[in-house]
């Protein structure tokens, strides 16, 4: 099921260029924070970040043809101190034990390694979207950095969108105190108008292609209300010595 959904995806990604022109902005921006050397994106997806970062490898736990490994974030298959960056795009929120990765994170980046997420952020205007018309739940109760016995039943795709907001903002001193070693280098909520108008994968989109330039224009000014407003979160995490 997993992989009929990357598919999918695949197939349709032609055909929707605003979602294209957005994913690009956000690749770009993800290739800015990049620090030089050996590049894993776990929950690859589609492999678009290949466009972006030659040499990148792209990993996921279903196999698909165009990515390079199949892997788990929660048992890297990399050596310790071996890489420069972890990229998670939309993926850090299905990740059935979040705290799982970040050891892993922790063991396999080098000092100076980063971590560069992209996930759903929940704001008041992003909640009722996620909340009622997007398959993913969104749960508030759930701490994820709390342990929890692995459900075989479990499949790839379930998430809880609530995750990259509660780590990072509402209970950041929380995953501060579990991983001294990471410092939160980078946080932007974003994403304001353009993406929710955009339909993603699932709907048609409500944003004429020339109508992309001028709204990502009034999306900058907008992001400074981003806890009101924004529907994703970039953060970028740095390992220290």
């Amino acid at each position: 099921m997993s992989g009929e959904v990357l598919h999918r995806h695949r197939d349709l990604w032609p055909h929707k260029p605003v979602l294209r022109r957005l994913y690009g902005d956000w690749y770009r921006e993800i290739v800015a924070w990049l620090v030089p050397g050996r590049t894993v994106e776990l929950g690859g997806g589609t492999g678009n970040l290949k466009d972006h970062v030659p040499g990148v490898c792209c990993t996921d736990v279903v196999v698909v043809p165009w990515l390079n490994v199949v892997a788990d974030a929660q048992r890297l298959p990399f050596q310790s101190d071996s890489l420069a960056n972890l990229v998670l795009f939309d993926s850090l929120h299905h990740i059935e034990n979040v705290s799982l990765f970040f050891d892993e994170a922790q063991r396999t980046l080098r000092i100076g390694g980063r971590i560069i997420v992209m996930d759903p952020y929940i704001s008041w205007m992003s909640w009722p979207i996620y909340r009622w018309f997007h398959p993913e739940p969104v749960d508030y109760t759930q701490d994820p950095l709390v342990l929890k016995p692995s459900q075989p039943e479990r499949r790839p795709f379930d998430a809880n969108q609530a995750v990259a907001t509660l780590l990072f903002e509402r209970n950041r001193s929380h995953f501060h105190a579990r991983y001294p070693r990471f410092s939160l280098r980078h946080v932007r909520r974003m994403a304001c108008v353009a993406y929710p108008l955009s339909g993603g994968f699932d709907h048609p989109s409500l944003l004429p292609e020339w109508l992309v330039t001028p709204i990502l224009g009034l999306e900058r000014m907008l992001e400074r209300l981003g806890r009101l407003l924004a529907f994703r979160m970039l953060m970028v995490i740095e390992r220290q010595s």
